[in-house]
């Protein structure tokens, strides 16, 4: 890398045989959309890279994007989270667009706009957000997913506003930053998967671009380590391959078995207080363990605003579900939600405009049953760790009953 000249959002660096320019904007900024067309019709480069993938620039610009989405494949497929995870998203930044007059990622459809007014190749550069958000879930462990999850939540509720000014401070380089290393606290997996990961895949598709003269609009936050990945590959300190950060990695047979460890826990827990204390005080634990799962799964369901009989089946499904790692209460509440509450035509047509508020998400009946998913879920998790909770307190009588079978099979 030969040199490397900065000012304000406009970042060239020169590699061999290529001069890359990074513009670094902001998503819901009037003054990037400008920056864009001033830029690519100034520089008229070889090749015009955009920071989005096909498919979320053809939602962005088709009308009836949602028309055939199928809210009972996609609960039944267990992609309810990505899908709400998804919506969420484009929730915040529609809201903070809303307040400024624009619609987010308007820059990225002026920038592909400009280079086809102006004849220039353009090229789609981001990873398929499908595959990022499954593989943010995927590398999140328990604590983490609970972070997203709340993260999640506080977005749907929050009513937060931005001026102008406050859009355009955060792209630069100090907000930026203390951005960057708040989020690599609170979610290290998630930082490395939605920006460092994407910092390389970025890199490796601007960089094996045709063309000498590259202008690449990315988000601010994306340009310094697209800087540091090309000048890695510069140097051949790196491969640009990206195959392994481009699919959702298999679960591993440790996680798979992992993820029965709390059910057979539960199991072989109830079976030695049957053994230890007897059937009436099995009885009083699994009482207690049950309501707790029923009830808290139907709290969550009543909280989402569920049908009666969605509630219901919270309740009843629950504690079975909580033993089963392969289907949460989220799948039957989800689906029997959907039968009786199907998402209408209008539903699908106003489900960009509704998701800006509160109201809009309980109200639109796709994302009001991926609420209730989510919520009894939720709920059957803390049911599930109150009830086991409350088991705990016959541990050490169980303990004192495994001494006592081990002395009497060793030692008799």
């Amino acid at each position: 890398m030969s040199e490397l000249t900065e000012k304000d959002t406009v970042t060239r660096v020169e590699i061999k045989g290529k001069k890359v320019i990074l513009l670094g904007t902001a998503h819901v900024s009037r003054e990037s959309v400008k920056e864009v067309e001033t830029l690519i019709t100034e520089e008229k480069p070889d090749m015009v890279c955009v920071e989005i993938d096909a498919a979320r620039y053809k939602s962005m610009t088709e009308e009836k994007k949602w028309g055939n989405l199928d809210i009972v494949k996609v609960i039944k497929e267990k992609r309810g989270f990505l899908l709400l995870a998804n919506l969420v998203l484009a929730s915040f930044q529609k809201k903070l667009g809303a307040n400024l007059g624009i619609k987010p990622g308007e820059e990225m459809k002026k920038a592909i706009s400009v280079a086809d007014e102006n004849s220039i190749p353009f090229s789609f550069c981001d990873r398929e957000v499908h595959v990022t958000l499954r593989r943010a879930w995927s590398k999140s462990g328990f604590w983490g997913k609970n972070k997203m999850l709340a993260v999640l939540l506080s977005s749907v509720f929050s009513e937060e506003k931005l001026s102008e000014e406050d859009i355009e401070r955060l792209k630069k380089k100090s907000a930026l930053q203390d951005m960057m290393e708040e989020l690599a606290k609170f979610l290290p997996s998630a930082k490395k998967v939605l920006i460092d990961e994407r910092d390389r895949f970025l890199a490796s598709r601007i960089y094996t671009s045709a063309g000498k003269k590259i202008v690449a609009v990315v988000g601010a936050g994306h340009v310094p380590g697209l800087v540091d990945w090309l000048k890695k590959f510069d140097e051949k300190q790196e491969d640009t391959n990206i195959d392994d950060i481009n699919s959702v990695p298999p679960k591993s047979k440790f996680s798979k078995i992992i993820s029965w460890i709390i059910p057979v826990v539960i199991v072989v827990f109830f079976i030695m207080i049957i053994l230890a204390r007897g059937w009436e005080e099995f009885r009083k634990v699994a009482a207690v363990w049950i309501v707790a799962n029923s009830g808290f799964a139907a709290l969550g369901a009543i909280l989402s605003m569920a049908h009666p009989l969605t509630v219901l089946v919270a309740s009843l499904t629950a504690p079975i579900t909580s033993l089963l790692p392969f289907i949460g209460v989220g799948i039957p509440t989800g689906l029997v939600e959907s039968i009786l509450k199907k998402p209408r035509v209008k539903d699908l047509e106003n489900l960009s405009e509704d998701i800006l508020t509160t109201r809009g998400f309980f109200r639109n009946r796709v994302t009001h049953i991926l609420l209730v998913a989510l919520f009894s879920s939720l709920g059957s998790v803390i049911g599930t760790i109150i009830g086991g909770g409350h088991a705990l307190k016959f541990l050490t009588p169980v303990i004192g009953f495994l001494k006592n079978l081990f002395y009497t099979v060793f030692q008799g």
